[in-house]
């Protein structure tokens, strides 16, 4: 009787072709984004931040101002959203703009003190959601995880449609 589960070593074309209709790493990412996401978003939502808007407010808080498409790239956001986002949070006063004194055209983007207070307020829990992720996963797998997938991330083709889906 034919084993019907996919060996690992099982090359031939029809091998790859079960394997690929059964394993995808796109798919994989997905389930593991939205499993780790879950422990955050009820937190975020407690304190009616979206997880754009924290990517947003995060970043310019790490990095001081930048132009809206330098916070477009760090934070992964598409620039059509971010310019509404830029709007919804510079109402509710978590950040800034100003005009680039060297260049006028630009804008960039400050977090203002609204929004250092959004971070102070949901940090603290954040930080339990991790240690809660490292406590069932384990910290080491949790840091290997990050270094193989910061070495995925660097195999990205530049100006691909869709890049930052």
């Amino acid at each position: 009787m034919k084993n019907e589960r996919l060996s690992q070593t099982d090359t031939s074309p029809a091998g790859e072709q079960r394997r690929e209709r059964r394993r995808s790493l796109a798919i994989g990412l997905l389930r593991a984004r939205e499993a780790v996401m879950s422990h955050f978003r009820p937190i975020l939502a407690a304190h009616d931040v979206t997880e754009q808007q924290w990517r947003v407010i995060r970043v310019l808080a790490e990095a001081g101002m930048l132009d809206a498409s330098e916070v477009a790239e760090k934070a992964f956001i598409l620039a059509p959203s971010l310019t509404r986002m830029i709007r919804s949070l510079e109402e509710r006063g978590f950040i800034t703009k100003h005009k680039d004194k060297a260049d006028g055209r630009r804008v960039l983007l400050q977090i203002a003190p609204a929004g250092r207070a959004v971070i102070e307020e949901v940090m603290p829990e954040s930080l339990k959601a991790y240690a809660g992720i490292d406590a069932r996963f384990g910290a080491e797998r949790v840091e290997k995880l990050l270094d193989m997938l910061e070495e995925l991330a660097s195999l990205k083709q530049a100006g691909r449609p869709g890049e930052q889906d």
